[in-house]
């Protein structure tokens, strides 16, 4: 099987395992000098982590996942907080922006933690970062830029840039406007006084030894050392150098850094190292069609995502498509849902290539779930909304009675799942409405039809027909959906709803009908 599998896995187009062969690609001989494959995320506590965090971590140990499928060479993961990079902006979402303002130009951990939980801004984030992270399980190492200069250990790889300082710089000044040629260094110094990184010239007086020399803006003229956490590198020149100093092998970016990937990468080849591979997937978009910004807070935190939807559902969403830009906004959350578990149920049945083209492989390594939900999680809402202020054991007393028996961990989920999404998105918007004296007529007719189907065996199935049936009666077959849309408005005060054979099944004969004659009630 595992012979099969790595056959399989070589020849898919599945996204990860066409990522994971420029791995293969790239060390064509086995295992790198360093004795594995290196895979980074980056993240800048410059604010907190977001969904799009999660995403890029998620899709690198997708394609992680699928190199081990083909390659026996160990593998890490680490991600990479560039926790030295100053303060240029206030976030949105964060108190005490006042004190934050005060420390503008400082780097993120020598910034007091505006929630006046950790030791600074950065170590707050940091935190929130790794909880981020190890609530869904992932398989990583955390870095610490700071901890990495001010402990020495990019101490080399500083020097090696300062050697090739004036290479660097006929890289970057090229893509720069002339106000910024001007005053562009790639390295920057932080101020011993102010504690502020400085963006100013900087001419290197030593490179084996470290040292620089810079004027500070009220002139002020160091000769001081660059190593040691006195001073850091500049965005797209630090990149490069911690591609170098760490050995990256891959990392992904976001559309938006296609140009940083371009510089840094050529800076990666000035230092004498190949740049890691990788791709550039679309940006994640709010209600708005705005990007999401750690800075704004816009778009859905994890927190939201999982407070209406289980992680799985987040993963499967974030799977599909990486190179197209999708809105991510409360409302596509239970079609995830429900699309991820219909991607489960197909699992079993599927040839093996077919499987590792499935995302549910991707998301669960290839340990797939083998339970079946008994409904899906749109019925689960419409039997919410129909039910009223419903809790756990009255939804449960529903199912057990639509389906006997029915014992599963991740259905209970869901409902806590179905229960939050209609009481702080659905009930606001159910508003049903008065049918129309036809629409009066074919509900009549429902109604009898509906009452003759007591006891039946398969109660699901004979309601749909009956549904179509009176559909077509009442409206022929080419106007069927506005019959649909009629049930939908009348019953269940929504435009949309479920298939109604299985949401009268699940709600129960008498108690559908007693919603038809509460309609008809209306009706007057």
């Amino acid at each position: 099987m595992a012979n099969e599998l790595r056959d399989a896995a070589l020849a898919s187009k599945a996204w990860p395992y066409e990522e994971a062969r420029k791995l293969l690609a790239r060390y064509p001989q086995g295992a790198p000098a360093k004795g594995h494959v290196l895979f980074e995320t980056g993240y800048g506590p410059s604010g907190l982590p977001h969904i799009g965090t999660f995403n890029e971590v998620l899709r690198t140990t997708m394609v992680r996942h699928a190199y081990e499928a083909m390659s026996d060479v160990p593998t890490r993961l680490v991600a990479f907080s560039d926790d030295m990079d100053g303060l240029r902006k206030v976030p949105d979402n964060v108190p005490n922006q006042a004190m934050l303002t005060e420390h503008l130009g400082k780097p993120l951990t020598r910034i007091p933690d505006p929630f006046g939980k950790f030791e600074s801004f950065a170590h707050h984030n940091n935190a929130m970062l790794r909880l981020f992270l190890d609530r869904y399980g992932f398989d990583y190492e955390f870095l610490s830029a700071t901890d990495y200069y001010t402990t020495g250990r990019f101490d080399d790889a500083l020097k090696n840039v300062l050697r090739h300082y004036d290479a660097i710089m006929g890289v970057m000044l090229p893509s720069l406007r002339a106000e910024r040629q001007a005053t562009y260094s790639p390295v920057l110094p932080i101020d011993p006084r102010t504690g502020i990184v400085l963006q100013v010239p900087v001419e290197v007086v030593d490179a084996d030894s470290g040292l620089i020399r810079y004027t500070t803006p009220d002139g002020d003229t160091h000769t001081t050392t660059a190593l040691g956490g006195a001073a850091k590198l500049q965005w797209k020149v630090d990149w490069a150098m911690r591609w170098v100093a760490l050995g990256v092998d891959y990392e992904m970016a976001g559309k938006d850094l296609i140009d940083s990937v371009i510089q840094s990468s050529k800076i990666c080849r000035v230092l004498g190292a190949k740049p890691p591979e990788g791709f550039n997937y679309e940006m994640f978009l709010d209600e708005n069609g705005e990007k999401i910004s750690k800075s704004k807070g816009n778009g859905l935190s994890l927190e939201q995502w999982l407070t209406y939807g289980p992680q799985e559902s987040l993963a499967y969403f974030a799977y599909r498509e990486p190179k197209r830009a999708k809105a991510l906004h409360i409302g596509v959350i239970p079609r995830a849902i429900d699309d991820y578990w219909k991607s489960v149920a197909d699992y079993p049945t599927q040839e093996l290539p077919q499987k590792l083209g499935n995302p549910v492989h991707h998301i669960h390594n290839g340990d797939v779930p083998a339970e079946v939900l008994p409904v899906s999680f749109g019925l689960l809402l419409n039997l919410v909304g129909v039910i009223g202020n419903a809790d756990r054991a009255v939804v449960r007393d529903y199912l057990e009675a639509y389906r006997p028996g029915t014992q599963h961990p991740a259905l209970d989920a869901l409902i806590g799942h179905a229960l939050a999404y209609h009481r702080d998105y659905v009930a606001p918007t159910l508003k049903r409405r008065a049918p129309t004296p036809e629409e009066a007529a074919a509900l009549r007719d429902l109604d009898a039809r509906l009452a003759a189907l007591d006891g039946s065996d398969d109660l699901a199935a004979a309601a749909q027909n009956e549904v179509y049936e009176v559909g077509k009666a009442h409206y022929g077959q080419e106007k069927l959906r506005d019959w649909f849309k009629a049930l939908y408005e009348t019953l269940l005060g929504s435009e949309q709803g479920p298939r109604m054979g299985s949401f009268i099944a699940l709600y129960g004969l008498a108690n559908s009908r007693a919603l038809i004659a509460d309609a008809l009630t209306e009706r007057g």
